[in-house]
């Protein structure tokens, strides 16, 4: 197999709130629906079972009215620490974000990792791009959450 650097969009992000705040924007499924997703997406979450091993259905919806069913598998999960996915539909990849506190918040390490290098390039620049604007949004609603909780 193609080395996993060479297959794979993987960037940092520091959100302001810690590890524990920013992994209950992933766990709750309401949450996720609101930051799913690169910018001007909307989400129809049909199934969440947050449990390694459990279903994740959704249908995104584009800024010009197209729909993306997409189906997903908890793979890891570690309370505080650690999300991963893999996207079952095509383009098939698994994702990894994971949580590690620093002063002042967390650094959000964002792996997403295709099945070859061609898979890859062919969406690089997308990906970049709307990986960006998800770990934004992430933000937004982490800090969204701890307004609303004062």
């Amino acid at each position: 197999m193609e080395p996993i650097d060479s297959r794979s969009d993987a960037r940092s992000h520091f959100i302001p709130a810690s590890p524990a705040q920013v992994f209950a924007a992933m766990q709750d499924p309401d949450r996720v629906a609101r930051w799913w997703g690169p910018a001007g997406f909307t989400n129809t979450i049909h199934r969440y079972d947050f449990e390694p091993g459990g279903s994740w259905l959704l249908t995104m919806h584009g800024p010009d009215g197209t729909d993306y069913p997409n189906e997903s598998r908890f793979t890891r999960i570690v309370p505080d620490q650690l999300f991963e996915i893999e996207h079952l539909h095509v383009p098939h990849f698994l994702l990894t974000l994971e949580l590690l506190p620093q002063d002042q918040g967390t650094q959000v390490r964002w792996r997403q990792s295709f099945d070859s290098v061609a898979d890859y390039q062919r969406l690089a620049e997308f990906v970049a791009v709307a990986n960006a604007q998800n770990l934004a949004r992430l933000t937004a609603e982490v800090l969204r959450g701890e307004a609303d909780a004062v």
